[in-house]
């Protein structure tokens, strides 16, 4: 789809430097714009670092077209590695699956059989196959069904942030620890200048709104109105001598997943129910470590460490808000849930429409101008 009559932009400013924004910083620096990344705190520090971080398309059957982009961003990430080297951010052992309850688990292999139609690999095996040969610390039941999603993996977000900062140096101003104050326009309601909260002010051609859960303000400043959801979420991270598990899994009441050499993440949508409530984050730690232990009993001498809760960047309908907004010349947007595993795709498609002006049809389902005041 044309976007409008276009010329290469000399400064870009990309506004959030998590996975979205330096996806998006990185191949436009590639192909030689000059970018200014600006950050309210550090690069991928954010959100990106208080994600379950699970590269995946299972769990984003609602929507094929949705499904369909973000299997593209897992091939996109094989590319990703081989180009940048995956060092210690990329971890692709795949994911496990289980239920507990009997309409759970038959939901849980209905989707199964419709990720295979779909051409996605998926195995089902049992709880003692899974110990055997892939988990031998879960307590998972002998016959219960698991669900092995081969292709699926997880990632170390702050680590690919920075890795890609670091690659996009020599075409970028790094502009951390300031946020942005104002956005200014020209008479025509181009994009014209950047304002930040230490004074400066920067000229630029365009922006890209990758701002996360502070992604409507920054729409604001352009007098967009982008409708966000409240979805909190609590991580908490916990360290052991030996971390016993080596892929990400969602077990019944608790998602677990390995985080490097001593840590692992642990979530539940169960305890993030639990936040609207007031409880304490040491209380939302604390049941998230018991219900790990549950499943993985050699998380018992694991310490907790850090607990962070983050209101998750997803536009109102649930879908991404990816591209131009046609009412502000030079203004984009890079919103959205899932932003691990999207981040690649998501990157190399908008940096592609800016420096075009075409967009990807993969995107067109998840254009900004659907939300019209």
């Amino acid at each position: 789809m044309r976007i409008g009559s276009m010329k290469r932009p000399e400064r870009v400013a990309v506004i959030g430097v998590g996975i979205l924004g330096s996806s998006v910083g990185w191949n436009l620096t590639r192909h030689g714009v000059k970018m200014v990344f600006i950050d309210a705190g550090q690069p991928g520090e954010g959100v990106t670092n208080w994600s379950f971080s699970w590269v995946n398309a299972s769990n984003k059957t609602v929507r094929k077209s949705y499904f369909d982009l973000n299997v593209a961003s897992m091939a996109a990430y094989q590319e990703l590695g081989s180009i940048i080297g995956p060092v210690s951010w990329w971890h692709p052992r795949g994911h496990l699956r289980w239920a507990d309850d009997p309409a759970a688990e038959t939901k849980l292999l209905k989707t199964a059989e419709l990720l295979a139609d779909w051409d996605y690999r998926v195995e089902v095996r049992t709880g003692a196959e899974v110990r055997r040969l892939l988990e031998p610390a879960l307590a998972v039941p002998d016959e219960v069904p698991v669900v092995f999603y081969p292709d699926e993996a997880w990632v170390h977000g702050r680590h690919l942030v920075s890795r890609l900062v670091s690659l996009s140096v020599a075409g970028a101003e790094h502009r951390f620890g300031a946020a942005v104050r104002d956005i200014g326009t020209r008479t025509d309601g181009a994009v014209r200048t950047v304002v930040l909260s230490d004074g400066s002010r920067l000229d630029v051609d365009m922006v890209v709104n990758a701002a996360g859960p502070s992604a409507s303000h920054v729409a604001g400043l352009v007098g967009r109105h982008l409708p966000m959801r409240w979805e909190p979420g609590a991580v908490t991270r916990i360290d052991c001598a030996q971390v016993p598990v080596h892929r990400p899994m969602h077990a019944p009441h608790i998602e677990i997943r390995p985080d490097g050499n001593a840590s692992v993440v642990l979530h539940s949508r169960e305890i993030d129910a639990l936040i609207d409530t007031g409880e304490d984050p040491a209380e939302l730690a604390r049941l998230l470590h018991e219900s790990a232990r549950r499943v993985v009993p050699d998380l018992g001498n694991s310490r907790i460490t850090q607990t962070r809760i983050s209101n998750r960047p997803i536009p109102a309908d649930g879908f991404p808000s990816v591209g131009a907004v046609p009412s502000v010349p030079g203004y984009y947007e890079a919103v959205t849930h899932s932003g691990i595993t999207l981040g690649p795709v998501i990157g190399r498609l908008l940096a592609a429409e800016i420096l075009s002006g075409t967009s990807d049809e993969m995107l067109a389902d998840f254009r900004p101008e659907r939300f019209i005041p």
